[in-house]
């Protein structure tokens, strides 16, 4: 006789996949690395100090010197400099993107996760998410130093939220290029210079510190088609921060400055984010 044993019921793993796992997924994710940040500060004052000190030098040192619309007023440039630096700052969090991802790869964190029941793509998703997160509170701490030196609207409430938000989605779908780079290199130094080394030709030819009708015929156009010079050119117009005699370049991305920004985003965002979770996809596998 054998006497009758209790089976322990064991919970049945989530199955993979799906919109709702996906997104659940990514917030955890998110919510190790915004932790993480917390943990370690000097990852955030770090990431202040860099556009803080753009937004003085710039200001103090360049305005007054260079003509925007007619005029080298020290106020008119002081305008028309701040929503390419507010351009900038979003983009050049890239960077970080790119190391934090090559620094999980190194530590062997991704394995890690490879190992859980979880959505694939929610590792990266979520590290862009965390990545979103600090780009947010690095534009409100920058808009507030841009006020103190001067800096200031002359649109709608409504106009400037919308200005910010069409800075976020670029920081946002250049964080999938970082993420691509990351997943590329063999360690997070190669991954810092590799988010970075192509960031500042695709920042200085563009608008956001001169006028392109200034450039060469050749850098000019490049400038004009530039998407980085979209986002700047919608930004100035929605801030209502054009100086005065100022014309607009009869380029069709910076006649419709809003819709091109859009445009240009969310293709960036699609490709690389297809890319980029490809290249996991391979690296995990």
């Amino acid at each position: 006789m054998t006497a009758p044993t209790e089976t322990t019921a064991r919970p049945r793993p989530r199955p993979r996949g799906g919109v709702v796992q996906s997104f659940a997924d990514s917030l955890v994710v998110a919510r190790r690395n915004l932790i993480r940040m917390t943990r370690i500060p000097e990852m955030v004052i770090f990431g202040l100090i860099q556009p803080v000190m753009f937004v003085v030098l710039f200001t103090y040192v360049f305005g007054g010197s260079i003509q925007v619309g007619g005029t080298t007023s020290a106020q008119a440039y002081r305008e028309f400099l701040m929503a390419g630096i507010f351009a900038q700052t979003v983009t050049f969090a890239t960077a970080g993107a790119s190391a934090g991802i090559a620094d999980d790869m190194h530590r062997g964190l991704i394995d890690r996760f490879r190992s859980l029941p979880m959505s694939r793509g929610a590792v990266l998703t979520g590290r862009t998410f965390a990545d979103l997160v600090q780009t947010t509170l690095t534009l409100i701490v920058l808009a507030g130093v841009a006020l103190l030196v001067g800096w200031r609207t002359h649109t709608s409430f409504g106009e400037v939220l919308l200005g910010f938000l069409l800075l976020l989605l670029l920081g946002y779908a250049f964080s999938w290029i970082g993420a691509l780079i990351g997943l590329s290199v063999r360690t997070p130094e190669a991954a810092t210079s590799g988010g970075l080394i192509w960031l500042f030709p695709l920042t200085f030819i563009s608008n956001a510190f001169v006028d392109p009708s200034q450039m060469p015929s050749f850098l000019r156009h490049v400038a004009e088609w530039n998407p980085f010079s979209a986002t700047v050119q919608a930004c100035r117009r929605l801030f209502g921060n054009f100086p005065p005699g100022y014309e607009t370049p009869d380029a069709w991305p910076l006649q419709n400055p809003v819709l091109a920004s859009i445009l240009w985003s969310v293709l960036i965002l699609v490709v690389f984010r297809t890319l980029a979770v490809r290249k996991y996809r391979e690296a995990a596998g």
